[in-house]
């Protein structure tokens, strides 16, 4: 019986041609998702450094002469 389920699993090629494009197609798609992330990130850090250099100036301003 696993041999026919196998036999007829194979037996569309059509579908396993679907099934790599879309493979292709996510794989694609999670690529510019992390290409995204990191892009992301790094702004991010940049603006966070940022306020934290704002915030030290602001403190400096206080600070008496």
């Amino acid at each position: 019986m696993a041999k026919a389920l196998i036999g007829h699993l194979d037996s569309d090629r059509r579908h396993t041609t679907a099934l790599t494009v879309e493979n292709q197609r996510l794989r694609r798609r999670v690529a510019d998702l992390e290409s995204l992330v990191l892009r992301l990130q790094a702004e991010n850090d940049r603006l966070a450094a940022a306020v934290r250099e704002e915030s030290r100036v602001a403190v400096d301003d206080l600070q008496p002469a």
